[in-house]
């Protein structure tokens, strides 16, 4: 395991870089952090809406939801979701959300 420090926080990463905790993920720091990770400019209310509802489906389910439900529940067109997210929804979106690495996800 490898530690990432940002912004005089502590977060314990794999080695893809997806947090080990959850709850350690649920803070602005951290959604920073993978901003800064992916090289978005900038956060929108579209990034947030997508980052809450992974939390919440994740909260739930125990697991990401798959892309299509994502994309259904957000009423973004995958096209899009990759445009807030350019490394994608798996890679980037459940990583900014603090969710554990997708199964399936490169």
């Amino acid at each position: 395991m490898a530690e990432a420090e940002f912004m005089g926080k502590t977060f314990t990463i794999d080695e893809d870089g997806f947090i080990e905790a959850y709850e350690d993920g649920k803070c602005e720091e951290w959604i920073q952090y993978v901003k800064q990770q992916e090289g978005i400019d900038e956060l929108n209310d579209e990034h947030r809406k997508v980052i809450n509802m992974l939390r919440e489906y994740y909260e739930k389910n125990g697991i990401a939801p798959m892309v299509r439900v994502l994309s259904k529940v957000t009423k973004f067109k995958l096209k899009h979701i990759y445009e807030l997210f350019p490394s994608g929804p798996g890679k980037g979106a459940c990583k900014m959300a603090g969710l554990p690495k997708p199964t399936g996800c490169v």
